[in-house]
């Protein structure tokens, strides 16, 4: 391994520590301000060691590729130290004006959903609602008139064709149902 090697995979060791010491802080912040159950606790340290494995593996892939030496965990310490001494306020601080801004977004998008999509949808439905009833009971309305109005008309039908049932026969079934519409007709008109 040639020095320059060495010395660019001391550096991707140092950015790795830095990078495992931020996303520490970062899956620490949420982990704290999302309030998850004790339970998840590990399964979150396991996420991050996967994380970090990962991390560290590919950097030392691409930067020496994949040989371990004491100075690999020499330059991680020393990002590490470096990220908790200096970055790690910073980038605390970050991760939680992340989640201030997500949650505002979030609740701009909801509110905005539902001043622009739910409540019209809301208001076109009570409105065809409304409208449907004011309808409908204009139409019962004038069932009723038409029906008083047409109801001595009927009983002057039926006076005027008595004379002819002896000639006629009607069927049973049209009896039936002259019957049921003349007795719907005394419900209604007999209030």
């Amino acid at each position: 391994m040639t020095l320059h090697v060495q010395f660019h995979t001391i550096f991707m060791m140092f950015l790795s520590g830095i990078a495992l010491g931020a996303i520490f802080d970062v899956f620490r912040v949420l982990s704290s301000k999302l309030r998850l159950p004790r339970w998840a606790i590990p399964l979150i340290d396991i996420l991050y060691w996967i994380v970090a494995t990962i991390l560290v593996f590919r950097l030392l892939i691409y930067s020496n590729e994949g040989q371990i030496r004491v100075f690999i965990f020499l330059g991680m310490g020393i990002g590490i130290c470096f990220y908790f001494a200096f970055l790690s306020r910073w980038i605390i601080q970050l991760t939680l004006l992340v989640i201030r801004i997500v949650i505002a977004l979030y609740l701009f998008i909801s509110r905005t959903v539902e001043l622009l999509i739910i409540k019209p949808i809301i208001g076109l439905y009570r409105l065809t609602v409304i409208i449907l009833g004011f309808l409908l009971a204009v139409a019962i309305f004038l069932y009723k008139i038409v029906l008083q109005l047409l109801y001595p008309l009927w009983r002057l039908l039926l006076w005027m064709t008595r004379p002819a049932h002896k000639y006629f026969v009607i069927p049973v079934w049209f009896k039936k149902l002259t019957g049921k519409i003349m007795e719907i007709c005394r419900r209604l008109f007999s209030k």
